[in-house]
């Protein structure tokens, strides 16, 4: 993985110091497996270990460059993304209990808005609940969401009816790394070589194996070197949410692509970025802790892990096709301002937002079609 990282800004002596922290906890994990961990290991400690991940220590995460958040999602860019989305949320609410339940809400503000799109329309929720993994984010959302009827759970309740959001959440799920080498696969793993850390490969385990061969079964043989990554903590998860939905639709918006693009031959060194103060670089050992680390979304996984688990796709598209179904438009009406327009040009944009994020609509008991996707429907491609 090529190795392209950020100059400035640098980071404090005590960020340094927490990053050298989660760094020897890492290096101990390592030396008590013998030498070798897989990459999700490593990207689930980063991000997640207690204390010390990107996730659960208290450093800015989200917010633009002068407030030192490493980036910014849609429902922070304007409370358009909410407004919009709550015409598509407000549909399911005629044929689902109007409850929502929040994966990884990130500062409160899509919850806000949504909350206050959703009475405007006269559609209110009658329960929000969020589960969130960070303690630094759920401690936001508290603040934000002081005046709302909102709970927090440290887990998905089952048997819950109503409409799920999981929006920028399957992206930093783990993600385990392969490399063909000839006819073989490869599984790409971290060691330490001195102090640092280091890519190493291992003959891959029967799973990833198995998966790469089905990969290649559909788009073909991947070429010699080709390396990218498989989303098994997503795939897992959405299993599991099929388990959680008794009645109702899951609505994921993240950023990837359909099988087919994800495993383009191309794309000869997968998706994994890391995000550190607006630089987007490819050097997922530089700064462990301080660094948001991603991997793009397969949809195609996503959409059969659903069908699998017995839940309906009801529809796939871009993130632009969906807020301009959902009337993203109608909002600027009566005076749009040079704001709003902004907002609306990085929502939308195939140069910004518009085409690399994706919304994909899972659920159980709900009739279509859904006004997310009447135009641009792109389900016959996953």
């Amino acid at each position: 993985m090529p190795t392209s990282r950020p100059t400035l800004p640098e980071p404090t002596a005590d960020q340094r110091a927490h990053s050298e922290r989660l760094c020897s906890t890492v290096a101990h994990e390592i030396d008590s497996a013998g030498g070798w961990i897989p990459f999700d290991h490593y990207m689930q400690q980063v991000l997640y270990a207690p204390g010390l991940g990107y996730y659960a220590a208290g450093t800015t995460k989200l917010g633009g460059a002068v407030t030192g958040g490493d980036f910014v999602t849609a429902p922070e860019i304007s409370s358009l993304f909410a407004q919009a989305l709550a015409t598509q949320v407000g549909e399911l609410f005629g044929q689902a209990p109007a409850r929502i339940l929040e994966f990884g809400a990130g500062s409160g503000r899509l919850a806000r808005d949504l909350l206050v799109a959703l009475r405007e329309r006269g559609a209110p929720c009658e329960r929000y609940s969020i589960v969130e993994v960070s303690p630094d984010f759920q401690e936001r959302q508290r603040v934000l969401l002081a005046g709302e009827d909102v709970e927090w759970l440290t887990a998905a309740p089952s048997g819950f009816a109503g409409v799920m959001l999981a929006n920028e959440v399957l992206d930093v799920m783990p993600v385990r790394l392969f490399v063909k080498r000839g006819e073989r696969v490869m599984e790409r793993g971290v060691s330490l070589r001195g102090e640092r850390f280091e890519f190493a490969e291992r003959a891959a385990a029967p799973d990833l194996a198995m998966a790469v061969a089905e990969i290649e079964r559909e788009v073909g043989a991947l070429p010699d070197g080709y390396a990218s990554e498989i989303g098994f903590a997503a795939h897992a998860w959405m299993h599991s949410a099929a388990d959680w939905l008794q009645h109702g639709a899951l609505l994921a918006i993240d950023y990837g692509f359909p099988r087919r693009e994800y495993y383009h031959p191309q794309r000869l060194m997968g998706t994994v970025m890391c995000h550190y103060r607006h630089h987007a670089h490819a050097d997922a050992f530089w700064l462990p802790g301080l660094n948001d680390l991603t991997a793009h979304v397969d949809f195609s996984a996503m959409a059969e892990a659903a069908h699998d688990a017995g839940l309906q796709v009801f529809g796939y598209t871009s993130q632009a096709h969906f807020l301009l179904n959902c009337g993203l438009i109608d909002r600027l009406k009566g005076g749009p301002t040079p704001q709003k327009t902004s907002a609306v040009h990085r929502l939308v944009s195939e140069a910004e937002m518009g085409e690399l994020f994706k919304v994909l609509a899972v659920g159980r008991g709900i009739s279509g079609p859904l006004v997310g996707f009447e135009s641009g429907d792109r389900t016959a491609r996953l």
